[in-house]
Protein backbone atom coordinates (compact mmCIF):
# COMPACT_ATOMS: atom_id res chain seq x y z
CA UNK A 1 0.00 0.00 0.00
CA UNK A 2 1.37 3.44 -0.93
CA UNK A 3 1.90 6.14 1.68
CA UNK A 4 -0.98 8.27 0.41
CA UNK A 5 -3.39 5.34 0.38
CA UNK A 6 -2.23 4.18 3.80
CA UNK A 7 -2.57 7.65 5.27
CA UNK A 8 -6.26 7.67 4.43
CA UNK A 9 -6.69 5.19 7.28
CA UNK A 10 -4.63 7.17 9.81
CA UNK A 11 -6.87 8.53 12.54
CA UNK A 12 -4.31 11.21 13.43
CA UNK A 13 -4.21 12.77 9.93
CA UNK A 14 -6.80 15.15 8.49
CA UNK A 15 -6.86 15.95 4.78
CA UNK A 16 -9.80 18.19 3.86
CA UNK A 17 -10.02 19.23 0.24
CA UNK A 18 -9.78 22.79 -1.06
CA UNK A 19 -13.43 22.79 -2.17
CA UNK A 20 -14.52 21.73 1.31
CA UNK A 21 -12.50 24.48 2.99
CA UNK A 22 -13.79 27.10 0.56
CA UNK A 23 -17.36 26.24 1.56
CA UNK A 24 -17.04 25.95 5.33
CA UNK A 25 -14.64 25.86 8.25
CA UNK A 26 -13.12 22.51 9.20
CA UNK A 27 -15.41 20.55 11.53
CA UNK A 28 -12.84 20.48 14.39
CA UNK A 29 -12.33 24.25 14.38
CA UNK A 30 -12.70 25.39 17.97
CA UNK A 31 -13.16 21.80 19.11
CA UNK A 32 -9.74 20.17 18.84
CA UNK A 33 -9.31 19.61 22.56
CA UNK A 34 -12.84 18.44 23.24
CA UNK A 35 -13.58 16.35 20.14
CA UNK A 36 -10.16 15.04 19.12
CA UNK A 37 -7.68 15.10 22.01
CA UNK A 38 -10.31 14.58 24.71
CA UNK A 39 -8.70 16.99 27.18
CA UNK A 40 -8.24 20.69 27.89
CA UNK A 41 -4.47 20.83 27.46
CA UNK A 42 -2.72 23.65 25.56
CA UNK A 43 -2.16 23.17 21.83
CA UNK A 44 1.16 23.80 20.07
CA UNK A 45 1.17 24.10 16.28
CA UNK A 46 4.09 23.37 13.93
CA UNK A 47 3.63 24.94 10.51
CA UNK A 48 5.47 23.54 7.51
CA UNK A 49 6.20 20.54 9.70
CA UNK A 50 7.71 18.36 6.97
CA UNK A 51 8.17 14.88 8.41
CA UNK A 52 6.82 16.08 11.75
CA UNK A 53 10.12 15.51 13.53
CA UNK A 54 9.65 18.47 15.86
CA UNK A 55 5.98 17.74 16.37
CA UNK A 56 6.54 14.20 17.61
CA UNK A 57 9.66 14.97 19.65
CA UNK A 58 7.89 17.80 21.46
CA UNK A 59 4.91 15.50 22.02
CA UNK A 60 7.10 12.80 23.52
CA UNK A 61 8.68 15.34 25.86
CA UNK A 62 5.37 16.55 27.30
CA UNK A 63 2.30 14.34 27.16
CA UNK A 64 0.24 17.08 28.85
CA UNK A 65 0.40 19.32 25.79
CA UNK A 66 -1.33 18.65 22.47
CA UNK A 67 0.61 19.06 19.21
CA UNK A 68 -0.57 19.58 15.65
CA UNK A 69 1.73 19.52 12.64
CA UNK A 70 0.65 21.06 9.34
CA UNK A 71 2.14 20.66 5.87
CA UNK A 72 0.95 20.26 2.29
CA UNK A 73 3.32 17.37 1.51
CA UNK A 74 1.55 14.15 2.43
CA UNK A 75 4.54 11.90 1.87
CA UNK A 76 6.41 13.87 4.54
CA UNK A 77 3.54 13.90 7.03
CA UNK A 78 3.26 10.11 6.73
CA UNK A 79 6.58 9.71 8.58
CA UNK A 80 5.53 11.69 11.66
CA UNK A 81 2.00 10.30 11.70
CA UNK A 82 3.26 6.71 11.47
CA UNK A 83 5.77 7.36 14.26
CA UNK A 84 3.09 8.85 16.50
CA UNK A 85 0.83 5.86 15.97
CA UNK A 86 3.61 3.32 16.53
CA UNK A 87 4.61 5.06 19.78
CA UNK A 88 1.05 5.62 21.06
CA UNK A 89 1.36 9.39 21.04
CA UNK A 90 -2.27 10.34 21.50
CA UNK A 91 -1.39 14.02 21.88
CA UNK A 92 -0.42 14.37 18.20
CA UNK A 93 -2.40 15.20 15.07
CA UNK A 94 -1.47 16.25 11.55
CA UNK A 95 -3.22 18.40 8.98
CA UNK A 96 -2.43 18.11 5.29
CA UNK A 97 -3.38 21.46 3.79
CA UNK A 98 -1.94 24.71 2.50
CA UNK A 99 -1.15 27.15 5.29
CA UNK A 100 -3.15 29.81 3.45
CA UNK A 101 -6.22 27.97 4.81
CA UNK A 102 -4.97 28.08 8.41
CA UNK A 103 -7.89 30.15 9.73
CA UNK A 104 -10.32 27.48 8.58
CA UNK A 105 -8.92 25.16 11.25
CA UNK A 106 -8.69 27.13 14.48
CA UNK A 107 -10.84 29.47 16.58
CA UNK A 108 -9.57 32.52 18.50
CA UNK A 109 -7.31 31.61 21.45
CA UNK A 110 -7.22 27.94 20.44
CA UNK A 111 -3.44 27.76 19.91
CA UNK A 112 -0.80 28.58 22.54
CA UNK A 113 2.44 28.39 20.55
CA UNK A 114 3.63 28.19 16.95
CA UNK A 115 6.84 26.58 15.71
CA UNK A 116 8.36 27.38 12.32
CA UNK A 117 11.24 24.97 11.79
CA UNK A 118 13.34 25.72 8.71
CA UNK A 119 10.59 27.21 6.54
CA UNK A 120 11.27 28.13 2.92
CA UNK A 121 12.94 31.58 3.20
CA UNK A 122 11.31 32.80 -0.04
CA UNK A 123 14.34 34.93 -0.85
CA UNK A 124 13.06 36.77 -3.92
CA UNK A 125 11.48 40.09 -2.96
CA UNK A 126 8.32 39.35 -4.90
CA UNK A 127 7.96 36.23 -2.72
CA UNK A 128 7.86 38.19 0.56
CA UNK A 129 4.13 37.54 0.83
CA UNK A 130 4.87 33.81 0.99
CA UNK A 131 7.18 34.04 4.02
CA UNK A 132 5.67 32.28 7.02
CA UNK A 133 7.07 35.01 9.27
CA UNK A 134 5.73 37.83 7.08
CA UNK A 135 2.98 40.24 8.06
CA UNK A 136 0.30 38.44 6.04
CA UNK A 137 0.78 35.17 7.88
CA UNK A 138 1.41 36.75 11.29
CA UNK A 139 -1.91 38.57 10.98
CA UNK A 140 -3.50 35.19 10.30
CA UNK A 141 -1.79 33.58 13.30
CA UNK A 142 -2.92 36.19 15.78
CA UNK A 143 -6.54 35.37 14.93
CA UNK A 144 -6.18 31.99 16.65
CA UNK A 145 -3.07 32.38 18.84
CA UNK A 146 -3.72 33.32 22.45
CA UNK A 147 -2.95 36.95 23.26
CA UNK A 148 0.77 37.07 23.99
CA UNK A 149 1.27 33.59 22.52
CA UNK A 150 4.74 32.73 21.32
CA UNK A 151 6.20 32.10 17.88
CA UNK A 152 9.47 30.19 17.44
CA UNK A 153 11.62 30.39 14.30
CA UNK A 154 14.57 28.11 13.59
CA UNK A 155 16.37 28.71 10.30
CA UNK A 156 19.69 28.28 8.58
CA UNK A 157 19.01 31.37 6.48
CA UNK A 158 20.44 34.67 7.72
CA UNK A 159 18.25 36.77 5.43
CA UNK A 160 15.05 35.24 6.81
CA UNK A 161 16.38 35.71 10.34
CA UNK A 162 17.21 39.40 9.74
CA UNK A 163 13.93 40.03 7.93
CA UNK A 164 11.94 38.50 10.80
CA UNK A 165 13.93 40.37 13.43
CA UNK A 166 13.34 43.69 11.65
CA UNK A 167 9.60 42.95 11.48
CA UNK A 168 9.61 42.17 15.21
CA UNK A 169 11.31 45.48 15.99
CA UNK A 170 9.13 47.51 13.63
CA UNK A 171 5.92 46.16 15.17
CA UNK A 172 7.22 46.34 18.76
CA UNK A 173 6.71 42.66 19.47
CA UNK A 174 8.17 41.32 22.67
CA UNK A 175 11.40 39.58 21.67
CA UNK A 176 11.95 36.73 24.11
CA UNK A 177 15.08 35.05 22.74
CA UNK A 178 17.39 35.50 19.77
CA UNK A 179 20.69 34.11 18.63
CA UNK A 180 22.72 33.99 15.44
CA UNK A 181 24.33 30.71 16.47
CA UNK A 182 22.02 28.49 18.51
CA UNK A 183 24.54 25.81 19.42
CA UNK A 184 27.13 28.20 20.83
CA UNK A 185 24.50 30.21 22.71
CA UNK A 186 23.22 29.74 26.26
CA UNK A 187 19.69 29.05 25.04
CA UNK A 188 18.30 25.76 26.33
CA UNK A 189 15.06 23.86 25.98
CA UNK A 190 13.26 22.43 22.93
CA UNK A 191 14.86 24.86 20.47
CA UNK A 192 18.15 23.18 21.20
CA UNK A 193 17.04 19.74 22.35
CA UNK A 194 15.75 18.48 19.00
CA UNK A 195 17.33 18.53 15.56
CA UNK A 196 15.64 17.72 12.28
CA UNK A 197 17.26 15.57 9.60
CA UNK A 198 18.08 18.63 7.50
CA UNK A 199 19.32 20.55 10.51
CA UNK A 200 21.92 17.89 11.15
CA UNK A 201 23.02 18.20 7.53
CA UNK A 202 23.38 21.98 7.91
CA UNK A 203 25.47 21.53 11.04
CA UNK A 204 27.72 18.96 9.37
CA UNK A 205 28.47 21.59 6.73
CA UNK A 206 29.45 24.07 9.45
CA UNK A 207 26.37 26.24 8.96
CA UNK A 208 24.92 28.29 11.80
CA UNK A 209 21.38 27.86 13.08
CA UNK A 210 19.49 31.09 13.81
CA UNK A 211 16.69 31.21 16.35
CA UNK A 212 14.05 33.75 17.36
CA UNK A 213 11.27 33.52 19.94
CA UNK A 214 8.74 36.33 20.13
CA UNK A 215 5.18 36.95 21.25
CA UNK A 216 2.19 38.37 19.40
CA UNK A 217 -0.56 40.47 20.89
CA UNK A 218 -4.01 41.22 19.54
CA UNK A 219 -3.86 44.99 19.71
CA UNK A 220 -3.04 46.14 16.19
CA UNK A 221 -2.48 45.07 12.62
CA UNK A 222 1.01 43.79 11.87
CA UNK A 223 2.80 45.70 9.11
CA UNK A 224 5.91 45.24 7.00
CA UNK A 225 8.93 47.34 8.05
CA UNK A 226 8.81 49.24 4.75
CA UNK A 227 5.20 50.35 5.34
CA UNK A 228 4.77 53.72 7.01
Amino acid sequence: MGKFAEMQSFENVFQPGVEELNKRAFYLKGKWCKNYFGNNHPIVLELGCGKGEYTVKLAEQDLHINFIGMDIKGARIWTGARYAMDHNLNNVAFIRSRIEFINSFFDPDEINEIWLTFPDPQLKRKRNKKRLTGSIFLNMYKQFLVDGGTVHLKTDNRELFEYTRSLIMYNHFRLLQKTEDLYTSEISGPARDFRTYYENQFLEKGMKIYYLEFSLDHEKEIKEPSVE
